[in-house]
This record gives C-alpha cells, sequence and structure tokens, in this order.
C-alpha cells in the first residue's frame, strides 16, 4: 500500500470502497472542469459523500483549458475563448505516472488531487487525470485540455484516459479494494474493459474461451448512472475508430490464428458487449453493471424504453445545499433551522421562518445580481418588478424562446396584469448551430421588445453566475420539449433560494410540482400529452394564461401567498431534491446491491 492510500485512509479513517468516474466534475468558480448540469452534479454528489462520510473517491479528467468562454457580439453570435487557469492554486500534482496505449504511442498521465471537506470534516479526494506530461508526444499532451472539444477520436481518446487510465492511476495509487466503480454517464464505461483485462482467468486459455474474461465478475463491481433520454448524447464510436485506437494483435500462446483485440480482449467479446458493429458506451456500461438508474422517475420509464432489455432503476437527482443555497438564506437557515446543514431533511421546518423575513432575504438575493447585470451590461433593472429567470444550456429541445412565439400576446400581457422582465443566459455547444441561432433569436426578440419589456442576455453561464441566477431572480422558467429532460438541477438550486418554478412536467418537476402551492406547471400533464403531438401550442398557451391570470396578479396583489409559495417551496421541495437524500439513496439501492 503506498503513502498516498494510506493518507486519505487515515483522513477518512476507513477503507476507500467506490470509486467516482465522471467526464466532468464542478466542484468552484476557480476550477473550470465542467460544462454544465453533468459535472455540477457530479461535484455536488461528491461534496455530499464528505458531508455524509461516505467511502468514495472522484476520479475525472483535468480539462486543462476548460470548456470555454463564451463572448457574445450585439448580434448574440457566440465566440468562445480558452479559459487560462492553473490547477496548482487548486489542487496538488502527485507523484503517480501510469501509461495507456492510444493507436501506436505510449501515453502517460499524471494526476492532480482536490480535497473535498465536508461539514464535519470528512474528506474525499477527487483525481483530475492529465496528459500534458513533458515526455508526451505533442498531441497527446492535448488530450486532457478541452471539454467536450475536437472530433469523434479527440473525444474517445479523452475516454480511454478516463475509463482504463483512471483504474490504472488507482491501483498506481494503492487503491486496490474497491468494491464499486460508479460511471457517471457511459463516457467513463471504458473502465469495464480495463477491469476485465485486470481479471483475466488463465493468459494459456484458448483465445477465443469466453470463460476467460468472465463479464460477471466486472459485472458486480460496476454500477451505471445515465443521464440523458436523447439518442444523440449517447456516445458511438466507429469500430474502426476502436480498432486503431485501441486495437491490436497479441501472440496466442496456443498457436493458430490470432484474433484482433481491443485492449486485449478479443474484438468479438468487446464488440458483443458493446452493441456489435459500433462500440456503444451506454451499452457497454449496461451489460456489465449489476445495478443502472436514470436521475428522475419519468427518465428511469424513458430509459426502460430506450433500453427494453435491462433492468434500469431511478434514482432523482439533487444539488448540494450548502453549496446553492445563498448567504442570506443560509443565514435565515442557521437561524429557525436547527441541523440543516448536517441534515438536509430539516429544511422541512423552513415553514416556520417569518415571510418577512424570507421577503427581506430575497430581495438582497436580487439586489445582488441586479448589482451585477448593471456592472456587466449597463442594464438597471428594477428590483420592485417580476423578473423571470431562464439559464440553461442553449439547445433547441429547451426551447429558451418559447415564450416569444406571441410578441403581441407577450405585450398584451405586460399592459393588462402588469410588469416583467427576463434575464437569460446559457452556452451553446461550439459546434451546435441550432443552439447558437436559439441565442441570436432571444438577443433579436430582447430588441424588438425593449420598449416595453426589458430582457438581459448574460454571457458566460458558469458556476458564480449560477449561483447569483438561481437566488436573485423571483421566477425560475423552465420549457423543455417533453420527455428529453433527464432531470434539470437548476430549478432545484433556485427551489433552495426561495425562487419558485414555473416549468413544463418533465424530469424532476413532475415530482416536485404541486400547483399553487410549490409553484406551477407549463401545458399539459404527461398523461394528458396527446400521443405523437406537438404540444407547442398548448405550451405556450398555458404559459401566458398562467403568467397574466396567475403569476402577476398574485405577485404584485397577493404577496402573503406568493411568500407561502416560496416557504413551500424551500421545506417541501429542498428538503428532498438534494445529494444528501440523492446518496444515501445510491448506498441502499446501488452500492450495497451485489449480483445473486
Amino acid at each position: 500500500m503506498t503513502l498516498e492510500s494510506e493518507k486519505i485512509e487515515e483522513m477518512n479513517d476507513y477503507f476507500v470502497k467506490i470509486a467516482y468516474f465522471s467526464m466532468e466534475v464542478g466542484l468552484e468558480q476557480d476550477v473550470p472542469t465542467y460544462s454544465g448540469g453533468l459535472g455540477i452534479l457530479a461535484g455536488d454528489t461528491l461534496k455530499s459523500c464528505a458531508d455524509l462520510h461516505l467511502p468514495v473517491v472522484g476520479m475525472t479528467l483535468l480539462q486543462g483549458k476548460g470548456y470555454f468562454i463564451q463572448k457574445l457580439d450585439e448580434n448574440g453570435n457566440q465566440s468562445e475563448e480558452p479559459v487560462n487557469w492553473d490547477p496548482v492554486s487548486s489542487m496538488k500534482l502527485l507523484p503517480y505516472t501510469v501509461k495507456v496505449r492510444i493507436g501506436d504511442r505510449d501515453v502517460a498521465i499524471q494526476a492532480w488531487r482536490y480535497m473535498i471537506r465536508g461539514e464535519t470534516d470528512a474528506t474525499v479526494p477527487v483525481y483530475f487525470l492529465d496528459t500534458n506530461v513533458e515526455d508526451n508526444h505533442p498531441e497527446d499532451r492535448e488530450i486532457t485540455s478541452y471539454l467536450y472539444g475536437g472530433d469523434h477520436a479527440y473525444r474517445f481518446k479523452q475516454e480511454i484516459v478516463l475509463g482504463i487510465g483512471g483504474v490504472r492511476m488507482l491501483r498506481a495509487m494503492g487503491y486496490d479494494r474497491l468494491t464499486t466503480y460508479h460511471m457517471n454517464e457511459g463516457h467513463a464505461s471504458l473502465l469495464t474493459l480495463e477491469l476485465l483485462r485486470e481479471n483475466e482467468k488463465d493468459p494459456e486459455a484458448v483465445w477465443f474461451e469466453q470463460a476467460r474474461w468472465d463479464p460477471d465478475i466486472v459485472k458486480d463491481l460496476c454500477v451505471f448512472t445515465t443521464h440523458t433520454p436523447v439518442p444523440a448524447g449517447h456516445d458511438r464510436f466507429d469500430n474502426d475508430l476502436v480498432k486503431k485506437l485501441l486495437g491490436g494483435k497479441k501472440e496466442n500462446p496456443k498457436g493458430g490464428e490470432d484474433p484482433y483485440l481491443i485492449h486485449e480482449i478479443p474484438f468479438e467479446i468487446v464488440d458483443n458487449l458493446s452493441g456489435k458493429g459500433e462500440l456503444n458506451m451506454t451499452l457497454l456500461a449496461l451489460n456489465l453493471s449489476r445495478y443502472a438508474n436514470g436521475v428522475a422517475k419519468k427518465h428511469g420509464q424513458v430509459s426502460k424504453e430506450m433500453f427494453p432489455e435491462y433492468e434500469i432503476d431511478s434514482i432523482t437527482n439533487g444539488v448540494h445545499v450548502r453549496t446553492w443555497m445563498s448567504e442570506e438564506f443560509q443565514a435565515l437557515m442557521s437561524k429557525y433551522v436547527r441541523g440543516w446543514k448536517t441534515d438536509s431533511f430539516m429544511l422541512r421546518q423552513a415553514m416556520g421562518i417569518p415571510p418577512e423575513e424570507i421577503w427581506s432575504a430575497h430581495q438582497q438575493c436580487k439586489k445582488k445580481l441586479f448589482d451585477y447585470i448593471y456592472r456587466t451590461t449597463g442594464v438597471n433593472l428594477d428590483p420592485e418588478v417580476l423578473t423571470l429567470g431562464f439559464a440553461r444550456r442553449a439547445a433547441a429541445y429547451k426551447r429558451g424562446d418559447l415564450l416569444f412565439r406571441d410578441i403581441e400576446r407577450l405585450k398584451e400581457i405586460r399592459e393588462k396584469a402588469g410588469k416583467f422582465q427576463l434575464v437569460y443566459a446559457g452556452k451553446a455547444h461550439p459546434k451546435d448551430e441550432p443552439g447558437k441561432a436559439l441565442i441570436r433569436r432571444i438577443i433579436q426578440r430582447s430588441r424588438e421588445l425593449a420598449d416595453t419589456i426589458p430582457i438581459v442576455y448574460l454571457e458566460n453561464y458558469d458556476f458564480a453566475l449560477g449561483k447569483l441566477l438561481t437566488s436573485g431572480v423571483d421566477v425560475w422558467l423552465n420549457t423543455p420539449k417533453r420527455p428529453q429532460e433527464a432531470s434539470g438541477t437548476s430549478g432545484m438550486k433556485a427551489t433552495l433560494n426561495g425562487v419558485i418554478n414555473f416549468s413544463v412536467l418533465d424530469g424532476w418537476w413532475i415530482e416536485g410540482h404541486r400547483e399553487g402551492i410549490t409553484g406551477w406547471s407549463i401545458g399539459p400533464r404527461p398523461s394528458e400529452a396527446p400521443a405523437g403531438v406537438d404540444t407547442d401550442a398548448l405550451d405556450v398557451q398555458d404559459l401566458y394564461e398562467k403568467l397574466e391570470k396567475v403569476i402577476l396578479p398574485t405577485y404584485y396583489r397577493k404577496r402573503d401567498e406568493w411568500i407561502g409559495i416560496m416557504l413551500n417551496g424551500i421545506s417541501l421541495n429542498g428538503s428532498f431534491f438534494n445529494t444528501n437524500r440523492m446518496m444515501l439513496q445510491y448506498v441502499s439501492s446501488a452500492y450495497l446491491r451485489r449480483l445473486g
């Protein structure tokens, strides 16, 4: 056992049992190793592991140049700039190096360690893999530079480093008693091939003998979480690319014809485990995991429909309370809710906080956001006006421009029911042209409405801006096309700060929604939506009706009722949709569950 693992075990006072793998992990503003919801969720998950004293280590990639810094011109055209950051300021470079074979070269991998300290001082280490090693070929030094950058080959190289390199790094550091490898999305599923190779039974056996590589051994070690109901979100790699980057030949000790190998395993075996004809990372994970889950009840059902041959459970996502609750609301909880920091279920008692103090804290958060908007854009929003926020990845299915389908109706609502203003934010993937077009449309609409409805689109939605937005607006607007919202966690962050959700019934909101009690829905319930019918028209009509006849009148004329809904959101939803509850479910449903 190495000094590194001895040190980790001493600090945690137990042996680490679980390794949590994720392509991206978002932990703080100054560590830009995330693009959005998936990475922030991973960071929140690991923070709760520290809070709950769970025996977990995290494994991810360094993303040395980040995702990107978003710049928008006056017409809403997005451009991207690399992020300049130095890991030395937040993590420690470790004295371990492992190698993986990628194509015709050995690639050296080093690791940085970031320590998460929980509420009661337990710690969880997160290891960031880095190929920017001096002896590597210049091309290989860039493998861990850009999150979701480059082409298919670049992505596959990253996933080789994460899955195969990650397991090897764990071994180098002395983590040799792990009982569970948790794959947070399919990006990490190549770790199953490394585990399969490690558990090869008899090197002298016949090459094509299936028993030589026993999938059940690996299956008993692995847990898999899928995050997207969108087919394009499941990584698939052409077999020619897989063979080029991870394939090879090996001398057959028994003589005869040599099989083609993928990571020292016969191609036929890998092909059978990953979908045949291509390497499907989701199928590879499903075939080699003892437990699989979606990230909301509805998403679990959708995932079962996508992969009907597999048993797929659901564990609804959450957010880390202390990370996403504003300082103002944390002060209120500390005053009125005993033990909330160590027991998120205690947020149920937030119902008893005096309404005037809730409103005062909210107005302080709103001022912080509006001060930021004024500093960065020169736009001076009115804190007394109802403010709707929409901040998501700019993707077509999220329908960020749904509100603008009828501009004249929107103006009419403003005249009849009262003033409102809008704050938008969100990045489009550099190669997502429909997403970039969505940003341009929103900014164009903001110009058309400038004289009647103030609208601001903020650049570079990131960790810090996310905290400002999810605490500083009055209503959190969410309009995904059903059933493409796997979970959605931004609304959970909003509810922790008394921001009321106004959302399509998809993802987590199906579970958290109680009409007029915790917020409002948009459009029909999933069971009522006409099968095969585009619900855009129904959603827009309901959005306008509720904005005019329910939301604006309640905000301006029924303030006590409004604050009551704010409190309901914190106590009913905040106490449940958090990563402490989520991780306790993973422990009971996934980590303690074994084959047989």
